[in-house]
């Protein structure tokens, strides 16, 4: 049944003096211990709503859900304690809760910190959880199994190499550390400065090679537009921080601005600079929808340094802005937004420093970290390091120890896409992590991601080895998302590093 449908029901039932429970969770594997549940759940009313969460609201890391919605609510309908079943959109049954109105929620024993506190959030004491109106609460029971243990032990879907890597993690760090790094940035105040980017995917059907020219016509499907660049690494960092304040870039010309003001979070504050000769950025990509596959790619912007009147205002804001921020980001994609006055000025001003330099279409061979000088901390790719140094075939310890050297940072990481990511520090300790990621949806957005969660960790002085896990992690939930369609939320990237650690 639709939720609707099964509150409808419910109330019915109640009417007639009938007593409603409700189930929630995954059901992707259905083993005994979800078996034991549901019976012991059913025994405690007359009517047993299982709600499931939906694929969208599901994210609990690459090895969830192995089993898409649909096939996960027949298994659950089709076990005998189970009267009604509902794919919900959401994880946490917040809403399901108000609208079924249960007179017992059966709740399986909470076995992660992440579980306990959530359960603690839906039903702690008087003005800590949702009121729900329900007359009891059932969750004494204690599963023999779960669907996480069962998916690492028989179903572990990584190398050797980094299930030895996690187990020898997880013997030095806890959960609770990784927690405590990330909340303690909850009451930072952040500034970043970047270009804004539009993303827009053009989905498309190819239907054969023209006949009167040497090119493939393609059909087209849809489209979805994305607030990419600085506003998709403003919306990360907002789920984590108390305030972002965005110092970006706009055009006049087609500025873009209602539909970038939408699209950021409510704690990301805008302060725009425009550019009267050239519009807002937009990096419009043509995709074959079915193959999920890049065609080309059409770039509306002006790449020419913004003029000296922007420039100057730039400058004046940044001088009296910056010594307020806790923490100050630079995402310098290369396109005439951040010249070397206002390098500079970062530099002169900036309580502590990340910065991030994009080797992008435009820009190739032009936009190099080489520009910063002495920063807090420094995050490229392998290709953008690469170019920096000069050397291409180098190994890459060499390359990372050298290029740390040269920037003095003092914090360097480096991204090598299937071989995880290595980092180095001005002390000279050096840190390697694995990828955590087992599907690959779409890269667009990930290295934001990436730098979004690390940059703030590491101007904090959270060790290495933790700054590159948390990184690690966020890019591995980044890789399945569609560009940039929504950020990676705090809630998910910790319970993916709970079940990571367990």
């Amino acid at each position: 049944m639709t939720l609707e449908e099964a509150g409808a029901r419910c109330e019915a039932l109640r009417a007639a003096g009938k007593t409603v429970v409700q189930s929630h969770g995954v059901f992707d594997l259905v083993h005994p211990g979800i078996v034991r549940h549901l019976e012991e759940a059913r025994r405690q009313g007359d009517l047993l709503v299982v709600t499931i969460a939906g694929d969208r609201a599901l994210d609990e890391g690459p090895v969830r859900p192995i089993f898409p919605e649909q096939l996960r609510a027949e298994n659950a309908a089709a076990l005998s304690p189970v009267d009604i079943v509902c794919v919900v959109d959401e994880t946490a049954p917040r809403e399901s809760l108000r609208v079924l109105k249960p007179d017992v929620f059966a709740q399986g024993q909470p076995v992660t910190s992440a579980e306990r506190r959530m359960h603690r959030h839906l039903f702690g004491g008087p003005g800590t959880g949702v009121d729900l109106g329900a007359a009891g609460l059932y969750e004494t029971l204690e599963l023999i199994s779960s669907s996480p243990t069962l998916l690492g032990t028989f179903l572990d879907i990584y190398p050797d190499d980094t299930r030895h890597f996690l187990q020898g993690f997880a013997r030095g760090r806890s959960f609770e550390q990784v927690r405590e790094c990330i909340d303690a940035l909850g009451e930072a105040s952040v500034t970043l400065v970047g270009d804004t980017i539009i993303d827009e995917y053009h989905y498309c059907r190819p239907l054969g090679k023209s006949a009167k020219s040497n090119h493939v016509v393609n059909q087209y499907l849809s489209h979805e537009v994305f607030a990419g660049g600085a506003l998709a690494i403003a919306n990360h960092l907002a789920g984590i921080c108390r305030e972002v304040r965005l110092v970006t870039l706009l055009g006049e010309a087609d500025p873009r601005e209602e539909f970038i003001r939408s699209h950021l979070r409510p704690n990301v504050v805008p302060v725009f600079f425009r550019r009267p000769d050239g519009p807002t950025i937009v990096k419009k990509r043509y995709l074959d929808l079915y193959l999920n596959q890049k065609l080309f790619e059409v770039n509306y912007l002006q790449t020419q340094p913004v003029d000296g009147e922007v420039e100057a205002a730039l400058l004046e804001y940044l001088a009296e802005a910056l010594p307020a921020a806790d923490l100050v980001l630079v995402s310098d994609y290369g396109h005439g937004f951040i010249t070397p006055p206002v390098i500079r000025s970062l530099e002169r001003h900036a309580p502590a420093l990340a910065v991030n330099t994009q080797n992008n279409g435009a820009n190739v061979g032009y936009n190099m970290i080489t520009k910063y000088r002495s920063p807090n901390f420094v995050c490229l790719d392998e290709s953008e390091l690469r170019w920096a140094a000069q050397d291409k075939e180098g190994p890459i310890e060499e390359v990372l120890g050298t290029m740390a050297r040269l920037l003095d940072c003092g914090c360097l990481i480096t991204t090598l896409g299937k071989s995880g990511s290595i980092g180095v520090t001005r002390g000279g300790a050096v840190n390697r992590t694995p990828i955590f990621s087992s599907k690959v949806v779409d890269t667009i957005g990930a290295g934001d991601a990436y730098f979004a969660f690390t940059a703030p960790l590491a101007l904090r002085g959270v060790p290495l080895d933790l700054v590159s896990f948390v990184g690690n992690a966020a890019g591995a939930i980044a890789v399945k998302i569609v560009g940039n369609r929504r950020p990676v939320e705090k809630g998910e990237l910790l319970e993916f590093v709970a079940t990571l650690l367990r």
